[in-house]
């Protein structure tokens, strides 16, 4: 049968797109995005508070000055303007007097419009000038205007290098957190994986396989107990029923065959009128379909039972296909069937030659039935990338896509063959033998027809030894 999508991940390697949809890998990212925004909100809180301390403490000092060159005598302003600048060791202060008509009286500042009396104002840098400079403007009795004004270079340069250590960060925070997710995201993944693998043995009826527990208590844990229970309790119902099943069939069939050994012995007297001979043939089909049915149950349990594990050899396909075309090409001439064949040169797999053998008998068989006269019928061998290919392609009616699970069950026939012969456990014993194998056979449409494939990786040729 073939695996789901989910299942057929875990056999692949680890993928980015796997990692990022897992729940661990998306609650790191939300947990870190988090922590990063609040990062920055508190980095950016600092910067804003120091940068607000730090023009305060610009202003107090320009208004501190100003006040103090205010206090001076009109007339010895401009002495005082100069002396000023002459003190000013640092160059982090400036100064200018301009006259009413905003000329520049003195000092190293020029006059500007725009200036709003006992305000302050930023000036950005400009080329060949001073800046950028936090500016006081004071309008003096006179008429006058003192402007003093203070580099905040610094100011600017720690702006700057705030925002640098914003960006680094969060780009460096970032790239922590998502490494963190990836790293955090893999063991479970992998853990999950070890219980798809399980969860697809199982699937494939492998009961005896249980989910691997490591004792950390954690989710996995528990779902992986929980799920064993189940298979626990799966496994008793199952082995309870095909218990049942085969017992039935096998106490059955020794009274059944002596029973049908008797009514064949009355059918062959002379004495027998034609009436009662016609029922009497009636009966023997309905024990014959009876019989052939419990051989196929215990078939079935037979080769499920796996013990048929130690005739495990290397089997040629070629001479396989060519005894299986070589059975079956009488009858399908006498239905009118063209029968194909198309063999693998060297195609080598690893199991039980009498049972591939009745694997693709059965498939065969199946197709002739019901394919209509002058249909076509083809077994073809090929290889790929996962390995062999044995592929039965007919152009009969076909199974419809709803369906094609539910005829690999025991006694489900589908609705096309309601009306053609047959127990309905051929493609179960088909089945059996495949899961034995560790092959995967799957049903798809040939507009029109069927094509069942049944596919033998490579990997499968030595991990099935007894």
């Amino acid at each position: 049968m073939r695996p789901s999508p989910l299942l057929r991940t875990t056999t692949e390697r680890l993928r980015l797109r796997d990692i990022r949809n897992t729940s661990t890998f998306r609650l790191t990212l939300l947990l870190g995005g988090v922590a990063l925004i609040g990062v920055v909100m508190l980095t950016v809180l600092i910067y804003a508070l120091s940068a607000r301390e730090l023009n305060a403490r610009s202003d107090r000092i320009l208004r501190i000055d100003a006040a103090r060159l205010i206090a001076k005598p009109p007339r010895s302003l401009r002495d005082e303007v100069n002396l000023a600048m002459a003190r000013n060791t640092s160059e982090l202060t400036y100064y200018g007097l301009l006259d009413p008509k905003g000329q520049q009286i003195a000092g190293n500042l020029r006059g500007s419009s725009g200036f709003t009396p006992g305000h302050m104002r930023e000036i950005p840098e400009r080329q060949g000038h001073h800046g950028p400079i936090r500016l006081l403007a004071e309008r003096l009795p006179t008429g006058e205007t003192l402007l003093i004004g203070r580099d905040i270079t610094p100011l600017v340069d720690l702006r700057w290098r705030v925002t640098i250590v914003l960006i680094a960060s969060a780009l460096v925070i970032g790239l922590l957190i998502v490494g963190t997710a990836i790293a955090l995201s893999l063991a479970p993944l992998r853990r999950v994986g070890q219980l798809q693998r399980t969860a697809q043995e199982i699937a494939a009826g492998h009961l005896e396989q249980r989910m691997p527990i490591l004792g950390r208590g954690d989710e996995l844990d528990l779902l992986a107990g929980t799920v064993n229970t189940m298979v626990d309790e799966v496994g008793r119902v199952i082995g309870q029923v095909k218990s049942v099943t085969d017992a039935i069939a096998h106490d059955l069939r020794t009274p059944l065959t002596r029973m049908r050994s008797h009514l064949d012995r009355a059918r062959r007297q002379e004495d027998v009128d034609p009436a009662t001979a016609g029922r009497l043939d009636l009966v023997i089909a309905d024990l014959d379909t009876v019989l052939e049915r419990f051989t196929a149950l215990l078939r079935i349990s037979e080769i499920e039972a796996g013990s048929r594990r130690s005739g495990f050899a290397e089997v040629a396909l070629d001479p396989l296909l060519a005894s299986v075309f070589d059975l079956y090409q009488p009858l399908a001439e006498e239905r009118g069937i063209r029968l194909a064949s198309h063999a693998l040169p060297d195609a080598v797999v690893f199991g039980d030659q009498s049972l591939l053998f009745e694997a693709l008998s059965n498939l065969i068989d199946n197709a002739i039935k019901f394919v209509p006269q002058n249909g076509e019928v083809d077994l073809a061998v090929s290889r790929d990338e996962r390995g062999v290919v044995v592929e039965v392609r007919d152009n009969g009616p076909g199974i419809a896509q709803d369906q094609r699970q539910s005829v690999l069950r025991r006694f489900d026939r589908g609705e096309a063959s309601s009306q053609i012969p047959g127990s309905g456990l051929g493609l179960s014993v088909v089945v059996a033998i495949v899961h034995l194998h560790q092959f995967t056979l799957t049903l798809d449409d040939a507009d029109p027809g069927l094509i069942v494939r049944i596919l033998m990786p490579d990997h499968a040729e030595r991990s099935i030894q007894p």
